[in-house]
């Protein structure tokens, strides 16, 4: 059996930081202790003193384009990348084509990842406003949850029918995560923008265009749904401090109905930074001002947002290129999601220990998967080894991700992820990932 042996860790779990070693034993942690001897010789030992010790990332909001628009990604590509970010496990969401809207394209995800993945795996399955037959087939202990889209989507996954909507809530016991923002104010905003600029419209009116108003309208609207029909929701991606009202963090997040998630583009960039970074920081929801972005960091450190993930979205070069009218929202996080947050934590913005929470613990609790997101005995070897003094600048050439590019390009992170274990396999080592893999699906303990 495969033995790893990591000594004089920073070891991060259940709230606490503490100097000790953890031996692994096939893809099972098998001991925490202050110090721990190599019984057998062939056991591979890594002194990782200075260096954290994190339970993997596990990312609730991947887009990684396959089926269907494999040219600015895969499942692949994109796992491998994550790894390289210290994320273990992801979820991918359901708007790929086909859209997994079927329990028939669902399992072909799963079929491909099984194949493919260097990451454990997951996939939401996707909720219209006409297959809620097919939602209620779905496998509770495959599936994370349903995702549904209240404002634009690609195909048919705009759920815009209240009624559909209501029934959905009221009958679907996984978690159900949203991307909300009110379709009609979008469009409303858009022709003023197209009248008032023509086809030339800038970038740095996409917050404009995707609003403060146009988040909270349907944020606030699903929230009071989900108390009426006592549906479980999950919202994603908050770019707006108004949002963070909607929330609370007077129950822990086992016990919540309502959580929330911010992604990292939304804790990083302001509307600010569209001078210069353009189409590059162009998502769905848009990145507000330097107002929401203080508001959301104050409910992310007081607990009212839940889950701190990627939405990691990639597009090629060439259609990020394009002016407005024709430039893709979404770009890819996975690879700097993890060093960007260190970065937050050696400016002491937040705690190592608050980090783990938000990226590992919670994503865990929230969607009921056991035996992971923790640094704890009998659960998955999924680590990841951090030196937090190592400095390194992203460039396109050490982007993995396969569109080549990243938002992040020419800053400098302090932290360097050394190591990631998958399952007890050392999945990725110092900018190299293993051509090995050992990823599982995800099962969901319900």
């Amino acid at each position: 059996m495969r033995k790893t042996l990591i000594k004089n860790a920073k070891i991060v779990t259940d709230g606490v930081t503490r100097v000790g070693d953890v031996l692994i034993e096939g893809e099972i942690i098998k001991e925490i202790d202050d110090s721990i001897s190599a019984k057998d010789a062939n056991t591979m030992i890594i002194d990782a003193e200075g260096n954290y010790l994190l339970p993997g990332v596990i990312d609730d909001q991947v887009h990684f384009r396959e089926p269907g628009l494999t040219h600015k990604g895969n499942i692949e590509s994109e796992s491998a990348a994550a790894v390289a970010g210290g994320i273990t496990t992801f979820m991918e969401q359901p708007n790929t084509i086909p859209q997994a809207t079927t329990i028939e394209e669902w399992e072909n995800k799963m079929t491909i990842a099984s194949k493919t993945s260097y990451a454990n795996y997951a996939f939401f399955f996707g909720g219209t406003n006409d297959n809620l037959e097919e939602i209620l087939k779905v496998d509770s202990a495959r599936v994370p949850g349903i995702k549904l889209f209240l404002g634009s989507s690609t195909g048919n996954m705009l759920v815009d029918d209240q009624e559909v909507l209501k029934k959905i809530f009221s009958n679907v016991k996984l978690r159900i995560a949203l991307h909300c923002e009110d379709e009609a104010t979008i469009k409303a905003n858009l022709q003023t923008a197209i009248d008032t600029y023509g086809e030339d419209i800038p970038m740095d009116q996409h917050p404009v265009i995707r609003s403060e108003e146009a988040c909270y309208l349907s944020s606030s609207k699903a929230v009071k749904l989900a108390k009426e029909t006592g549906g479980r929701i999950h919202v994603f991606h908050l770019s707006t401090g108004k949002e963070t009202s909607l929330f609370d963090n007077k129950k822990p997040i086992i016990e919540k109905q309502i959580t929330a998630e911010v992604c990292i583009h939304h804790l990083w960039f302001s509307d600010e930074d569209y001078a210069t970074k353009g189409s590059l920081i162009k998502w769905n929801p848009a990145v507000k001002t330097a107002k929401d972005r203080e508001e959301i960091w104050k409910a992310l450190l007081d607990d009212r947002i839940d889950v701190i993930a990627t939405d990691h979205a990639p597009h090629t070069a060439s259609e990020k290129s394009n002016s407005y009218l024709n430039c893709p929202s979404g770009g890819p996080l996975v690879q700097h999601a993890l060093p960007a947050m260190m970065q937050f934590v050696s400016q002491e913005k937040i705690s190592i220990e608050k980090v783990v929470e938000k990226m590992c613990h919670n994503p865990a609790l929230l969607f009921d998967i056991p035996d992971r997101g923790y640094i704890r005995e009998g659960y998955k070897a999924d680590l990841v080894i951090v030196d937090p003094n190592n400095p390194w600048t992203v460039t396109k050439e050490n982007v993995i991700a396969k569109c080549g590019w990243s938002p992040f390009e020419g800053v400098t992170f302090n932290s360097r992820i050394t190591h990631t274990f998958i399952n007890g396999h050392l999945a990725y080592k110092n900018f190299k990932v293993s051509e090995t893999r050992n990823a599982q699906a995800l099962r969901f303990q319900r």
